[in-house]
């Protein structure tokens, strides 16, 4: 017998700024696109719930380094850096999660809230409670990057008790010290992540 879950896509902070010429680049970082894509398609065949995160920051934040911070200034507010990357498909069926809008480091989905559209950053909805309003049980992870926020994302999910499948090909890391994406995914499985194929992913989205 087939087991149903209600389900969720996230695709985590998929932005100019973290692909190939943005500030704060990912290798291959854009290349997370097309397999998102893919999970995308598939949660519109099958009633899965759709969700892109994204870094929304005001310009001054204590996330940056002139503030306090660690990191160069990125993703800043209606900047073109802050926009989705023009590969991934993000339709009004989307939800949108702004996060670190109060200027505060933000991690993970769960720190930010559903915006009215993609171009506010209102405070809106808490990510969880839109999940638990929908009574979702199952969520399919891809983004960048695979040792900051994919990760944080991804443990969180397990901490508040849904069932995370992180997809492999889906993710990139920043590895500032060489082998931190490879940490990042131990650690996310000792977490209780499951890390899967995109094959394997579309498979378990079929029975959604």
């Amino acid at each position: 017998m087939i087991e149903r879950k209600p389900s969720a896509v996230i695709a985590v902070d998929v932005q100019n700024d973290f692909c190939p010429g943005g500030k704060l680049p990912v290798k291959e970082g854009n290349l997370v696109a097309d397999p998102i894509n893919q999970l995308f398609k598939a949660a519109d065949l099958t009633g899965v719930l759709k969700v892109a995160t994204r870094d929304w920051h005001p310009i001054q934040a204590v996330h940056f380094a002139g503030f306090g911070g660690v990191w160069p200034e990125h993703c800043i507010m209606e900047s073109e850096g802050a926009k989705f990357h023009p590969d991934l498909k993000i339709d009004p069926a989307t939800f949108i999660v702004s996060k670190g809008v109060d200027g505060k480091d933000a991690y993970s989905g769960f720190d930010g809230s559903i915006t009215s559209s993609p171009d506010k950053a209102d405070l809106g909805t808490p990510l969880n409670d839109v999940f638990l309003a929908r009574g979702i049980q199952r969520l399919f992870v891809g983004g960048l990057a695979t040792d900051y926020c994919v990760k944080q994302t991804a443990m969180d999910g397990v901490k508040l008790g849904y069932q995370v499948f992180l997809i492999e090909e889906a993710v990139r890391a920043v590895d500032i010290n060489p082998g931190d994406g490879n940490r990042a995914l131990e650690e996310m499985k000792d977490s209780g992540v499951k890390v899967i194929s995109l094959e394997r992913a579309l498979e378990l989205m079929a029975q959604s």
